[in-house]
């Protein structure tokens, strides 16, 4: 075990973005405070654009009772926009241009990473996916970034990314060219035909994917939909019944929260049932 920061020391953490109120990262990390015994520290949700960015980093200092900042994560549409404004940022967050966690240091420098990556991968191993031999991306937004660095690690061939332009497409092209993943893309028009591949990763918005869920086929392979509210989505659902593994957004969430607590408190493990817990705790009670 490793140990940043003691108990007795107290520190302050927080989630940026806009909107902000919806999210389910104060509840993870402070059940995670709450397992560990970090009594002193703090973990608060701020509504920051991405022009209040620079602003907000620069005025963060110790509070009252003389805590220092830890770390900061970060959602949309911060995770590009802080890369200029920090340190230094590792070859993760550097691979898909996208920061999500924030950890200072001792002399206040600050240092970007990415677990999203990391924690779409811990999600589907926790499911036993560990190697596919190809899949599919429904999206082309940040997190199919994400998406297709994580199957760079976890899929030896063609991974077909069902997009809604000309320029998504090429946009996927792209990111599969720079993390080595052999894309390949299609109109959204056909994203049933996603449903063949041994795995689907679906990282469009809310409703995006409803009216695909009744051509959902039999026996089909694994779905992880990025989405943990609404859940179970229409094409969770379906998937579930059809007899297919389903990995959700929560999972995800999870996931990266406990390498976040990991990364800002310097303590391992961070505690995954409860965080997990906590957070379907919370979503029960929205």
């Amino acid at each position: 075990m490793t140990t940043r920061a003691s108990a007795a020391e107290g520190r302050r953490a927080a989630v940026l973005g806009s909107p902000i109120a919806h999210s389910l990262s104060p509840v993870l990390h402070r059940a995670a405070y709450a397992e560990l015994g970090l009594d002193g520290w703090s973990y608060d949700r701020f509504e920051v654009a991405e022009a209040g960015l620079p602003a907000f980093l620069e005025g963060l200092g110790r509070d009252g009772d003389g805590r220092a900042w830890a770390g900061l994560s970060l959602t949309m549409p911060l995770k590009r926009a802080v890369i200029p404004l920090l340190d230094k940022i590792t070859d993760t967050a550097a691979s898909v241009e996208a920061v999500n966690t924030v950890v200072f240091d001792a002399d206040g420098r600050r240092t970007g990473d990415n677990t999203d990556i990391p924690g779409m991968l811990a999600a589907l191993r926790e499911r036993g996916v560990t190697t596919v031999g190809s899949a599919a991306v429904l999206g082309a937004g940040a997190t199919a970034s994400s998406a297709l660095a994580a199957l760079a690690r976890v899929c030896t061939g063609p991974v077909t990314a069902y997009v809604r332009s000309a320029a998504r497409a090429a946009e996927m092209r792209g990111w599969g060219e720079r993390l080595g993943v052999d894309v390949r893309t299609a109109d959204w028009t056909a994203a049933a035909d996603a449903f063949a591949a041994p795995l689907v990763i679906a990282t469009t918005p809310a409703g995006a994917t409803d009216e695909l869920a009744p051509l959902v086929p039999g026996s089909p392979g694994t779905l992880f939909d990025v989405l943990y509210e609404p859940w179970p989505t229409p094409l969770a659902t379906a998937w579930s019944a059809a007899g297919g593994p389903v990995v959700g957004g929560l999972d995800l969430l999870v996931h990266q929260a406990v390498l976040q607590v990991e990364q800002m408190t310097g303590r391992t493990p961070a505690p995954l049932a409860a965080m997990r817990e906590a957070g379907e705790r919370a979503l029960r009670a929205r």
